[in-house]
């Protein structure tokens, strides 16, 4: 059979219209089937556990978590959320259950699940490419807010501070005065009721403060009067009782102000109140005195701190104060020399020997090259001094004088004890008077007697000084004996200065007995 040339271009022509019709026909095919598979994953998807795909809460993306899951880390992610406190200038934090506030993961996630299977959640995700947010469930108890928020007031609260006068290395400088705050506890709990689900999803909750002024708030006056108190110099005037010595020092104020601190206290009498860091302030004086006074004595520094404190705050109204200090002494130590006993040695220091034994319990026997201790002689002057009066008797020269003022007032023979029953030398001090005091060991009564030292530190029994005695209160003894030793120790005047004496030496007059 014959084919004429244009049924040849007519099968040529159609070959390429069937290709192109195939290949529609396949891509048909294939998108039927991708379809299919989409719909079969999508149906799997939606009978399943899971949440669908684009799901958040709280910024936590539960797509693709089964329910369980969800539960578990929402409930996680609750637990450490905080909430923030927000006052002036400062901030707090808190757990959103001391606010009353309580989650419900489980309702939140089932909520996510059935979200995640509405129609507007797969327009959102699958048309707009955008997410499904999931609002938590969650509920405010506003009486356990109010309860903990009142008891946790006071943490909140910033007291004000007083405007205050410093002294910084000898310098005045003014601190200014600073607002407090103080928590308005009922309006920040109105503002938590009306607004707890912004607080619950802005982790914070604004506290409404109060302004607390200070009471103090001008402290210039005050500085110019600090200033002037810098200028105090505090003269300190030390006796010494012992040596009938008076030294005077002077505490400048580059040394006191370096123990002292200066404080602002509104409700005192005085605006201000120095206090005193007494441990620096007794080892700066222990050293000034140590290098001052010297020679084994001491001054009770944590009283003179106390006195200097003083002094100083009233510096204003005694602009040249003046403390008044005694010298104590610390005891010695004695090397024993040859033929010395315990009675020499109480001699030459001016000290009754039983006073040595007691304090050098474990020695009997004395030997060349010995240590032994020699108590202070302020042991046997326990009152406080009165220091413009002084007795000084002579042993030798069986006679005593008295002073007032560093004056001679009287001048007498005396008469001392025998050599069996002798007279301490040392320095001593009125401690009793008795208009007729009795010795039993003698049989003796004294008129106008004044107990100076015991001979024994553990017998109540005293020497001192008194009038002629008398035995069974007839006989008066010793009246022609003034200016011998006839005593059994004790120090003898005629009965008519006697009584002067009696009247005019307090307790506490120093009585210096010398060998």
């Amino acid at each position: 059979m014959t084919t004429s040339t244009e049924e040849i271009r007519y099968q040529v022509e159609q070959k390429p219209s069937r290709r192109w019709l195939w290949w529609l026909f396949s891509l048909v095919v294939l998108l039927l089937m991708g379809a299919t598979a989409v719909l079969l994953i999508l149906t799997w998807f939606y009978s399943s556990n899971l949440i669908m795909p684009g799901t958040t809460t709280w910024g936590v993306d539960l797509g693709g978590m089964t329910f369980e899951d969800a539960t578990e880390t929402l409930d996680a992610h609750w637990q450490q959320r905080i909430i923030l406190l927000d006052g002036d200038d400062f901030t707090w934090t808190v757990t959103p259950a001391q606010l009353g506030i309580t989650f419900d993961a489980v309702q939140t996630a089932r909520q996510a699940y059935d979200y995640s299977r509405m129609p507007d959640h797969w327009q959102r995700v699958v048309l707009d490419g955008g997410q499904t947010f999931v609002p938590p469930v969650w509920q405010i108890d506003m009486a356990v807010a109010e309860r903990n928020l009142r008891s946790q007031a006071t943490q909140f609260d910033v007291s004000p501070t007083n405007a205050n006068v410093q002294v910084i290395d000898g310098r005045v400088e003014t601190a200014a005065a600073q607002d407090g705050y103080v928590l308005d506890i009922d309006t920040t709990l109105a503002y938590l009721s009306e607004n707890a689900a912004q607080v619950v999803t802005d982790s914070r909750l604004p506290l409404t403060m109060h302004t607390v002024s200070p009471e103090i708030t001008d402290v210039n006056a005050l500085a110019n009067e600090v200033r002037q108190l810098l200028t105090t110099a505090v003269a300190i005037q030390a006796f010494d009782p012992i040596r009938n010595e008076q030294l005077d020092y002077t505490i400048t104020p580059d040394l006191w102000q370096n123990w002292l601190t200066l404080q602002v206290d509104s409700a005192a009498e005085q605006p201000f109140i120095w206090q005193v860091n007494s441990q620096q302030a007794q080892l700066s004086l222990e050293r000034e005195m140590d290098s001052w006074l010297g020679d084994g004595r001491y001054l009770e520094t944590e009283g003179l701190s106390d006195a200097v404190v003083t002094a100083v705050q009233n510096g204003l109204s005694n602009p040249n104060p003046t403390i008044k200090q005694r010298i104590y002494h610390e005891p010695t130590q004695h090397i024993v020399q040859r033929g010395e006993t315990f009675a020499s040695i109480g001699r030459d220091y001016g000290m009754p020997y039983p006073w040595l034994q007691q304090v050098n319990p474990n020695i009997s026997d004395l030997y060349p090259g010995q240590a032994i201790i020699i108590p202070s002689p302020d042991d046997l002057i326990p009152l406080p001094v009165v220091e413009n009066k002084r007795v000084i008797v002579s042993i030798s020269e069986q006679k005593m004088w008295a002073y007032e003022n560093g004056q001679l007032k009287w001048e007498w023979l005396a008469s001392t004890g025998i050599d069996d029953s002798p007279t301490s030398p040392g320095v001593f001090q009125v401690q009793t008077h008795e208009t007729n005091a009795y010795a039993g060991n003698w049989d003796l009564w004294m008129p106008y007697f004044m107990g100076i030292y015991q001979p024994i530190p553990t017998s109540s029994f005293m020497n001192g000084f008194h009038g002629f005695p008398t035995r069974d209160g007839h006989n008066i003894l010793w009246t022609s004996s003034l200016g011998r030793q006839v005593t059994y120790g004790c120090i003898l005047v005629s009965t008519e200065n006697s009584e002067l004496l009696f009247n005019w030496a307090e307790a506490g007059v120093i009585v210096e007995i010398r060998p």
